[in-house]
């Protein structure tokens, strides 16, 4: 138990770590490009009805399980059992291999915004080869990670932290660009009609990418016991976090608005949308490319960063907690600098697969990048089912666990809004596997459409295969 004296954290300083954490500017550019103006409704809808229940629930398990080391399969290990928490990691670590394999894209594109000053370097690749370049910056982050070299994850904090600031400039430049520049706004016509959303099919497979944005809560876990108070001021803290979201989401979102017509959005938004963004507002204020070149920069950096974090991060999580009934205790054999080499050569093997096959299906850049970023929509939040779970499990073990922080007292209530967050998860990944932004019916919407629902499917079914190696090791032994 932490001194009192040493709980230092306070609840505006929890809600400042947790936003810089949970949330980008990408995420409001995607979203935008996604939906539009409708996005503004969501943002509040989702904000509301998923995102503070979810960080609260989280608040509530690490409080519960102080003392745990691998976060969510730690919490599914001490309620529902090792079988149950080895599949648990193994979805935290699994999820990421679409997310692994994304990465080198987001630093072509970027490095094509550093030296051409547009984004015509990478879309007019050739998808393969464009993927045959992305798998070798891959397999060559993966060798520096297994060389132990920490210092390019520094450089990646303070470059994603400069990103993140430059996110914020952005939205206050733009959103004073017509009074300070007499910029006028791209999208004329705005109104209730334009920006609630139609609650109709197409809208539906666009949630999934609003639960990505805000997901990841569970990071700040651990120090829902450094709080002064935990039960008073962690859901401040987390209730300040939404507040500062909502707004940097929907002022961000008035800002896309303001400098692209909603109504006709940019088909490559996804993938330039903040390059264009920085272009545009470094033209307005007569800069020309400056804050543009400052974030591409800042970008690679921190993606490249990003990209070695989640090779080395995810994998300890499914290793650290487990035994060797689940994984082969080769799978743990670490080399000189510590990195468990082999685990990093089953995640090589499979991120280049995903890498190299939708090239061979997929033969527009722009469609290849937006595929691979909706597909991380349907598969990341896999792991935040867990979560869920865990929750549901702490509800239904009336009095079995204490904690310093509750979100709900009444157990029958608690039991029901981690139903709901575990039912609207699932819910909003199944309907983001159906493709959009192509023409319907078509064979490149059933191509994507088929690797939507097998992927998830075989990346989680992978996981079965382990144990059953584990357990020959062991009779052999």
């Amino acid at each position: 138990m932490i001194d009192n004296e040493e709980k230092k954290l306070r609840w505006y300083n929890l809600a400042f770590m947790a936003f810089v954490m949970v949330f980008g500017f990408g995420n409001v550019v995607n979203n935008f490009a996604n939906q539009g103006l409708e996005v503004i409704v969501s943002w509040i809808l989702i904000l509301a009805l998923y995102f503070i229940p979810y960080a609260l629930m989280v608040g509530e398990l690490g409080s519960v399980f102080k003392d745990s080391k691998a976060g969510v399969s730690s919490w599914i290990g001490n309620t529902m059992g090792r079988r149950l928490a080895y599949f648990a990691g193994w979805t935290y670590w699994v999820v990421h291999i679409p997310y692994l394999a994304q990465k080198p894209q987001y630093v072509l594109v970027a490095l094509g915004w550093v030296f051409k000053g547009d984004g015509t370097f990478y879309s007019s690749m050739n998808p393969l080869v464009a993927q045959l370049i992305s798998l070798a910056i891959f397999l060559f982050f993966l060798w520096i990670a297994s060389r132990g070299m920490n210092s390019l994850k520094k450089i990646g904090t303070i470059a994603g932290t400069a990103t993140f600031v430059m996110g914020i400039l952005y939205i206050l430049l733009m959103l004073g660009a017509p009074f300070i520049r007499g910029i006028h706004p791209a999208t004329t016509d705005v109104s209730v009609h334009t920006v609630m959303p139609k609650f109709n099919f197409m809208y539906l497979t666009t949630i999934s990418m609003l639960v990505f944005a805000v997901g990841g809560s569970e990071k700040i876990s651990p120090y829902v016991n450094n709080t002064k108070n935990p039960s008073k001021e962690f859901p401040l803290g987390m209730i300040l976090l939404a507040i500062m979201v909502g707004v940097t989401a929907i002022l961000g979102s008035v800002a896309m608005g303001m400098m692209f017509d909603a109504n006709n959005i940019p088909k490559d938004l996804m993938m330039n949308g903040q390059y264009y963004a920085f272009k545009l507002l470094g033209q307005y204020y007569g800069i020309g490319n400056v804050l543009m070149i400052i974030y591409a920069i800042a970008n690679v950096l921190a993606q490249v960063s990003a990209l070695i974090f989640s090779i080395d991060a995810p994998l300890k999580v499914l290793l650290a907690d487990t035994d060797d009934e689940f994984v082969p205790k080769g799978l743990t054999v670490v080399n000189k600098h510590g990195a468990p080499i082999r685990g990093y050569l089953m995640t090589a093997i499979l991120v280049g697969i995903l890498i190299i096959v939708p090239a061979l299906g997929i033969g527009n850049m722009n469609e290849l990048f937006n595929w691979l970023l909706r597909l991380n929509a349907v598969v990341m939040p896999l792991r935040y089912l867990w979560v869920f779970l865990a929750y549901i499990a702490i509800k239904k073990a009336v009095g079995k666990y204490d904690s310093q922080y509750k979100f709900i007292k009444n157990h029958t209530i608690g039991l029901i809004v981690g139903v709901w967050c575990f039912a609207f998860t699932a819910f909003a990944c199944i309907f983001g596997m159906v493709p959009s932004g192509i023409p319907v019916y078509t064979s490149g919407w059933w191509f994507q459409l088929i690797l939507n629902v097998i992927t998830p499917f075989i990346l989680i079914g992978l996981g079965f295969i382990l144990p059953i190696i584990a357990r020959r090791k062991k009779k052999r032994a």
